[in-house]
């Protein structure tokens, strides 16, 4: 699935994209609020300025991603490892993060 395909979906109303794959996607400014993307592959993704609040990331991969002015209010980030990604300015509020991962510069 490519990232054209993924918003139309998401307009259209599903929200349930577990296990899906896009690697190194510009997802800059998009709102994806409460999407379901457990499992996903989001490695090396650019979601600055995004809206996931209520997103379920549960074990996501993130490695090399952008999460720069990320809005993940109340989102699930349980099983996913934060070391290493730019998480400057992110809103972390309500969200379900494992605090020992979390290193915020």
């Amino acid at each position: 699935m490519n990232i054209k395909e993924l918003l139309s979906r998401y307009h259209a109303g599903q929200r349930d994209f577990r296990e899906i794959t896009l690697i190194a996607a510009n997802l800059r400014n998009v709102n994806l609020s409460g999407v379901n993307l457990s499992g996903a592959d989001l490695r090396g993704v650019n979601l600055t300025r995004a809206n996931l609040s209520y997103a379920n990331l549960t074990n996501v991969r993130l490695q090399g991603a952008n999460l720069t002015e990320t809005n993940l209010t109340s989102a699930n980030l349980t099983g996913v490892d934060l070391n290493g990604i730019d998480m400057s300015q992110t809103y972390l509020s309500r969200a379900i993060v494992p605090q020992s991962e979390v290193v915020i510069q």
